[in-house]
């Protein structure tokens, strides 16, 4: 087994509604595994374009409860992975989710509403 180190920010709650029950979130998810295939001689780390996350093995990470999700692509795909030279790799990147949410709105508007944002992975 790979050990996943995860971090998330939530960078803004964009919307949230109790007639769909559900929000919308822009969140930067960062993960960081290694990997002793990918190992080199040096001290400082790589920094690779996005478009190369396709050649790497990374972790099949999904947001539960998620109605719709886009990772940003202006100007170009926001993900960031940077390689170290022990082959610990650092793979971040920024998206918006709309995620479900089953609010009780019977004591609006004196109502306190607790709304997750769960992660998990598969296993292939």
């Amino acid at each position: 087994p790979v050990s996943i180190g995860m971090s998330l920010d939530i960078a803004s709650i964009d919307t949230i509604s109790e007639i769909n029950m559900d929000y919308t979130a822009t969140i930067f998810l960062r993960q960081r595994w290694t990997d002793e295939r990918l190992c080199f001689d040096g001290n400082k780390s790589l920094s690779l374009d996005g478009r190369l996350v396709e050649m790497l093995w990374v972790p099949d990470t999904f947001i539960v409860d998620s109605k719709k999700s886009f990772l940003h692509d202006i100007t170009v795909e926001n993900r960031l992975i940077r390689i170290y030279p022990n082959g610990t790799v650092l793979y971040a990147l920024r998206i918006t989710t709309t995620v479900a949410c089953s609010m009780d709105l019977t004591k609006y508007p004196m109502d306190k509403q607790t709304c997750t944002l769960q992660l998990e992975s598969c296993k292939k």
